[in-house]
């Protein structure tokens, strides 16, 4: 599957599989690609589930981090930037404040992944 795929190449993940569970290991660039290699792993037929160790090896600094992820709600136009905190720990990302919806508490989820180096988020966002 991973020699079919666009978004994950082969030599950037390593599969292991045991009675019909995958393990899958290796760094790659973004988290994206991650969740893509555990979700083509899944999609083969006889998985019976996946552990997926594969770690995003891009280490920006944590206030770049921020930056991206606020300037990505201030292109968006469906969401109001001003509402919502960022805070940065590493490469955890910490969201809160306040959205009207629950899809711009996804579109804010959404945008946090995407920044280079984000490994792990905590949405705190209520909707009101």
């Amino acid at each position: 599957m991973f020699d079919w795929s666009v978004t994950i190449h082969r030599d950037m993940i390593a599969v292991k599989v045991e009675h019909r569970w995958v393990t899958l290991s290796g760094t790659v660039d973004y988290h994206f690609h991650r969740q893509s290699a555990k979700d083509l792993a899944s999609r083969i037929t006889g998985v019976k589930g996946v552990t997926n160790l594969v770690e995003v090896k891009t280490r920006p600094s944590p206030s770049d981090v921020k930056d991206r992820i606020v300037a990505a709600f201030k292109r968006n136009a469906d969401l109001d930037a001003s509402t919502i905190t960022v805070m940065t720990d590493g490469s955890t990302v910490r969201l809160g404040g306040q959205v009207h919806a629950w899809y711009e508490r996804q579109i804010a989820e959404r945008a946090a992944w995407a920044a280079p180096g984000v490994n792990r988020i905590e949405d705190n966002i209520t909707v009101i």
